[in-house]
């Protein structure tokens, strides 16, 4: 059974409360997702280690349930920063590490 982006985002939020997170099935069968988590708690960490905190967050699905993830990770940049590889308005992906 395909897991749900709702799903996924709100597994990760629960994880990461201070986290913006966009899902995106990449092919349109519930299996091959990209998300992209944005939050001030990884600052300091590097970015291997922002990508466990966010597996972890799946609570085992990986390789289950979810087949894919191609996963981004940063933090927010400050105001009037353009938009970077996050795709978030103001919240531009500055990669820790």
């Amino acid at each position: 059974m395909p897991m749900d982006a709702h799903d996924i985002e709100s597994m990760i939020k629960a994880a990461i409360p201070d986290a913006e997170v966009t899902i995106r099935d990449l092919a349109g069968d519930g299996d091959h997702y990209a998300a992209t988590v944005i939050a001030e708690s990884f600052r300091g960490k590097s970015r291997v280690q922002q990508h466990q905190i966010v597996y972890q967050s799946l609570k085992g699905q990986m390789g289950g349930v979810l087949h894919a993830l191609a996963l981004q990770t940063g933090v927010p940049s400050g105001p009037g920063v353009p938009v970077g590889p996050a795709g978030i308005p103001g919240k531009a992906a500055v990669p820790e590490g």
